[in-house]
């Protein structure tokens, strides 16, 4: 095999059978090391005794998990209120792969078994021509080599005093560029200069976008970005159209401009290099100790893949698509086991850009269907990533060579205090209070799309909630700014640095078995009544929960002018005091961003799920596996809505009233850059919740303990050991009562 690099995010790589070919304890769990190996090494044998392809470049290697009703019997989970679960029936392992013909370009799927201790081909599938597969992490490490090696791109980059050893770039997805015949597989690359090894790179962007040919590892052309200048009626672009060049005629007299020069002074992140640019930096010398401590260990179990915690039991997986997925999660209500979610994972996100001029409207990158979030993860560090007691689990990824990328602590599980649960005091004289602190478990995860950082947190709770929860951070996409030149889509961060606004925008996939697989949607829209001074409404007050079940598969918008919220429910189980359905709300003021392209914008064309807040649509599983892509399967290159994509899904108009069914959340943020996101920036939060809604009899925290912190001290302590500003004690005795 030929050496794989291997990226600084992961832990090593394994090229060979070391243990069982196949083994889980789960029928989620993902693919082992041990098994891609065996897979890939099945799918390169038949390759070359079966067909006339010579040589493949791997790029998925997943697992391809049973059906939904398969998996519940064999975890004796019931698919409707008060059933038995299904008799159980064997289970096959059965896996995917990706993988490209590296002589003619042409892009291959394959389903493997394993079955008599070996896996075997099930199905070879030339795909349709165009069709591409996602970027690998190989094929954006070979795009700098690509780039840098090239001798136009040297000769560019000399202009503006960088050196072929200063060359680098990050490779991006073409987005859309219909200049390209879409069976090349293409790579844009934004190219920066680098001064020394560990020098922020992307404070030197340079002023021209090379596209490569992946397969060819050539550069096929380069873009050369009209600049802007200030005029009295205000900034005008130094070319008549924002619209691209034809490749003929896409050199730099093409931009209408001088070459811009690359910005020469350093923006530094690291501690080191930050003392190095500045004689007077000094790292904060009066922030102490802070620790996390758990005495008497953790209060989550751990069964490879499977965890316990505070009445709740789900599966854990790593996934090179969707980083983390989880599936099978269910709540112990007082002994009875109550199915709630089949999977709750990220399905799909894209960053589109809001600057017109060519060639930048292409950077409209899908990060987990053009790249996966689980091969762009980071390993992650005890005490830095994740603080306190801390359970990792691994994960691996495929190689182009077939051979296990490696990252040994992918996902990190632990716990924290997170405030306070809930809290009473009765004010009369004598009365007593009671306080509970929050504690949830965290499953989380930090990936690396070039520049940024995502952080991925699934957080759960005592009192029977789930909260979705995205950190971004990470170096803002920058392109350089000639002197004095304006900036109408972007801001200025630093001289000659340009951070264009774009958007974040995601796709939560929710697939739900609340109390069982049939489940329905409700809409509900707070309503105002009318005719303040009418009998009805006469103090002008009033007003309503309009509820509407959705009856067929659709999108719908968020409305804040209606406070619009969903429920999904189980209208075959009612809650014994409201007679509602049992359900969970989605709580999406947190994260509902309307998209700021046009509805007929490129963007909006590959990624229709954007025009709409939310989708229900009919779960239909096939050899393959159910809907879970909503901007489609195969994701680089596209350029119009894929066939199997979440708005071709809802056009089938399905009944999804008491059906098995799947919710797609559309939520994200419009990010205004300011100078203070640079170099680094600091974390923007957003969120979306699932609460229980007539699910629970009651409030089911009510039996979580309340908490007396025997390790919380005063922060002043007076000679009498009083803390200096504290409120005098009502007497109470908190071991009796709680905090007060």
């Amino acid at each position: 095999m030929s050496p794989v690099p291997i990226p600084s995010t992961a832990t090593t790589v394994q090229s060979t059978i070391k243990g069982s070919p196949s083994s889980f304890k789960h029928p989620l769990d993902p693919l082992t090391p041990d098994e891609i190996a065996a897979a890939s090494l099945a799918i390169r044998q038949y390759v070359a005794e079966k067909t006339e392809v010579k040589a493949i470049k791997f790029v998925t290697l997943y697992l391809l998990p049973p059906p939904k009703k398969v998996v519940l019997a064999h975890l004796g989970i019931p698919t409707s209120p008060g059933a038995k679960p299904d008799a159980p029936t064997p289970i096959i392992r059965q896996a995917e792969a990706d993988f490209y013909d590296v002589l003619n370009g042409r892009t291959y799927n394959t389903i493997l078994s394993y079955q008599d201790s070996k896996w075997t081909i099930d199905t070879f599938e030339k795909l349709a021509d165009g069709v591409h597969t996602q970027i690998s992490v190989e094929e954006l490490i070979e795009a700098e080599v690509v780039v840098r090696k090239s001798p136009l791109v040297q000769k560019l980059a000399a202009e503006v005093g960088v050196t072929p050893d200063q060359i680098y770039c990050d490779g991006w997805s073409i987005g859309y560029d219909d200049r390209f015949p879409n069976h090349r597989r293409v790579q844009q690359a934004l190219t920066y200069a680098r001064f020394s090894e560990h020098d922020n790179l992307y404070a030197h962007p340079l002023d021209f976008v090379p596209v490569i040919d992946t397969n060819t590892e050539e550069v096929i052309h380069i873009d050369f970005p009209p600049t802007y200048k200030a005029t009295p009626n205000g900034p005008v672009l130094s070319v008549a159209n924002t619209a691209p060049p034809e490749c003929a005629n896409a050199d730099l007299a093409a931009s209408g401009r001088e070459r811009v020069p690359v910005p020469l002074t350093n923006h530094n992140f690291l501690p080191d290099l930050m003392a190095e640019d500045d004689k007077n930096y000094k790292p904060r010398d009066d922030v102490k100790p802070l620790h996390v401590v758990q005495p008497e260990g953790v209060s989550f179990k751990i069964n490879g893949h499977e965890l316990e915690w505070q009445n709740w039991k789900m599966h854990i997986a790593f996934s090179q698509r969707e980083g983390i997925a989880l599936s099978t999660i269910t709540y112990n209500d007082h002994g009875e086991v109550r199915p709630i979610l089949y999977r709750l994972s990220l399905a799909e996100m894209v960053v589109p850009y809001g600057a017109p001029e060519y060639p930048h409207p292409r950077k409209f990158a899908f990060d987990s269907g053009e790249y996966g979030m689980g091969t762009m993860a980071n390993e992650l560090s005890l005490g830095c990533d994740c603080l306190g007691q801390i359970h990792y689990l691994p994960g691996a990824y495929v190689a182009h060579n077939g051979s296990a990328m490696i990252i040994k602590n992918v996902i990190c599980i632990h716990e924290e205090d997170a405030g306070v649960l809930w809290k009473h005091t009765d004010y009369r004289p004598n009365g007593r209070s009671q306080t509970v602190r929050r504690r949830r478990l965290v499953v989380s995860m930090v990936c690396t799309l070039a520049n940024y950082e995502y952080i991925w947190n699934y957080h759960f709770y005592q009192d029977g909630s789930i909260e979705f929860e995205i950190r971004l951070t990470g170096i803002l996409n920058v392109y350089v700014a000639d002197k004095d030149e304006p900036s109408p889509y972007g801001t200025h961060v630093a001289p000659g640095i340009n951070a264009q606004y774009h958007q974040h925008l995601f796709s939560l996939r929710i697939d739900p078995m609340i109390d069982g697989l049939r489940n329905s949607v409700i809409e509900s829209d707070i309503i105002p009544l009318p005719n303040t001074g009418s009998a009805g409404n006469f103090a002008g007050n009033a007003f309503i929960s309009k509820d509407t079940i959705i009856p067929a598969e659709t999108g719908r918008p968020f409305s804040y002018s209606e406070d619009r919220r969903w429920k999904i429910v189980n209208t075959g189980k009612q809650h014994y005091a409201s007679g509602k359905d049992v359900g969970y709300s989605i709580g999406m003021k947190g994260g509902a961003t309307p998209m700021m392209a046009r509805s007929d914008s490129w963007a909006a064309k590959r990624a229709a799920f954007l025009t709409n807040a939310l989708w229900i649509c009919r779960e239909v599983e096939d050899a393959k596996g159910g809907r879970m892509w909503p901007a489609g399967k195969y994701v680089p290159q596209t350029r119009a809505n894929p066939e199997d994509s979440v708005k071709t899904w809802v056009e089938g108009k399905k009944n999804v009233d008491n059906e098995d069914i799947v919710v797609f959340l559309t939520i994200g943020t419009t990010h205004i850059p300011r100078p203070e996101d640079w170099p680094v920036m600091p974390v923007e939060q957003l969120s979306v919740t699932l609460k229980p809604n007539s699910f629970f009899k009651a409030n089911p925290s009510m039996d979580v303990p309340g908490t007396f912190d025997m390790h919380s001290v005063p922060a002043f302590p007076t000679t009498n050991g009083a803390s200096i500003g504290s409120a005098p004690s009502n007497g109470n005795s908190a071991a009796v009562h709680g905090c007060h």
